[in-house]
């Protein structure tokens, strides 16, 4: 359960920090309406994030059932992955999700933004992919329990809305800090993460079990060590 949180922090602090329309608006919301207004967007959108999990853990449950002693199950979820890093990449920002300077700053309604990030969030059907891709990739190794699963994730969307809370609160330092440039480079480098992690788990589909291990790895050389 521990090794679950601990692999799972990680996954929301990246999460939070991929670049798209949801984090531009929720800057620009920090910035002109304050940050209540944006906590009610953010919740939105992570209330749209637990639906595309439910969504792709239920859609893919009896897949999960079928192909988790499957080396095809590695090979699915890796391109997946992947292909979503090269989308990243190779897509250049929009310019209207860069200049963040046109927005006015009508009376705020907390429920009205709640619902704009839900729907925001919920139209990218991206987001849904990514999901389905992180499930099919992490089943196996939580036994596809749904103990651990609600563990996981709920340890995945925790990390990612402390992570949001202090992207708000820093709103006026990283907007000035995203310049075009910015974006490009750090886009491209949440998507060639993607395609790393999506590429090591095509590999290990292609390989025997017993390959890839790290803990095997691991013994291995503390065995050499010992010799």
């Amino acid at each position: 359960m521990i090794e679950d949180i601990q692999a799972a922090i990680p996954l929301g602090f990246f999460l939070a920090f991929m670049i798209g329309p949801v984090f531009f608006v929720l800057l620009e919301t920090s910035v002109i309406k304050g940050f209540r207004a944006a906590l009610a967007f953010d919740l939105g959108v992570i209330l749209a994030d637990i639906l595309f999990i439910a969504i792709a853990y239920f859609s893919s449950f009896q897949l999960l059932e079928n192909l988790s002693n499957q080396p095809g199950l590695y090979v699915f979820g890796g391109t997946i992955l992947a292909v979503y890093g090269f989308i990243i990449y190779f897509k250049k920002p929009k310019k209207e999700a860069i200049d963040t300077k046109q927005l006015s700053a009508p009376k705020t309604n907390y429920f009205t933004l709640f619902i704009k990030g839900f729907f925001l969030n919920f139209i990218n059907i991206g987001v849904l992919v990514f999901w389905l891709g992180i499930i099919i990739v992490v089943g196996p190794s939580l036994d596809n329990n749904t103990n651990r699963f609600i563990v996981f994730f709920g340890t995945m969307i925790t990390a990612y809305f402390v992570t949001d809370i202090i992207k708000i609160l820093l709103a006026k330092q990283l907007k000035n800090k995203l310049t075009p440039q910015a974006i490009i480079k750090v886009k491209r480098f949440l998507g060639l993460i993607l395609v790393v992690c999506g590429t090591v788990l095509i590999i290990k589909g292609f390989l025997p079990k017993d390959k890839l291990n790290p803990q095997q790895i691991i013994d291995q050389i503390e065995e050499q060590t010992n010799h």
